[in-house]
């Protein structure tokens, strides 16, 4: 397990990237663009074996219910390399996202090029997105981690989604604190530039 902080290269007010995957949950193939959203949107790059991804899941299961309420869309993504991490196969996350009560599409970026596009990094790796699908927070779900006392609280992410909600500003990029997990598995050849 190398520990593997947020590039944060994506900028605020930057345009979510396209994307069409298959969901291993009972979504079909889901796009960017069929989705909408009141208020923004919640792209998270996880995974189901990483323990800081583990560590976060309920947490963002309950985050994800909550907010749909609000208006809040939830999407989650995994581009680990299944063949060589069989526990991040699509059958591990049909099971996971059972597991856990996902109520949102849980797809799968085989090519990895849709972690590439978001310069993600980790899992698990935080995006909110506006209504208009530009860039409003990238950061921590909170400051909780694997085997320390904190309790996960969702803090960080459930203050920028309710700033978002409400009209506010996002905390100030200075302020946006990287997440931390697993490396994205990438597969042989397809290490990004800035991973």
């Amino acid at each position: 397990m190398a520990k593997t902080f947020s590039t944060m290269k994506l900028k605020l007010g930057e345009t979510a990237a396209a994307f069409r995957l298959p969901a291993a949950n009972g979504y079909g193939e889901v796009s960017l663009h069929s989705l909408r959203a009141a208020k923004g949107y919640l792209i998270v790059f996880t995974c189901c074996h990483c323990p800081f991804a583990v560590h976060v899941a309920d947490e963002l299961s309950r985050i994800a219910k909550q907010y749909s309420e609000k208006g809040i869309q939830t999407v989650a993504i995994s581009s680990n390399d299944a063949q060589k991490f069989p526990n991040d196969s699509m059958e591990a996350m049909t099971a996971e996202a059972k597991k856990r009560d996902f109520q949102f599409p849980f797809l799968y970026d085989e090519s990895q090029e849709v972690a590439q596009a978001y310069f993600a990094a980790c899992t698990p790796d935080f995006f909110v997105f506006n209504e208009k699908r530009e860039l409003f927070y990238r950061g921590q779900m909170d400051s909780s981690r694997p085997g320390d006392a904190k309790l996960v609280t969702g803090e960080d992410l459930r203050q920028n989604l309710d700033a978002l909600i409400q009209g506010k500003p996002a905390f100030p990029p200075e302020k946006q604190i990287p997440s931390m997990g697993c490396n994205i598995k990438w597969k042989d050849g397809n290490l990004p530039s800035y991973a």
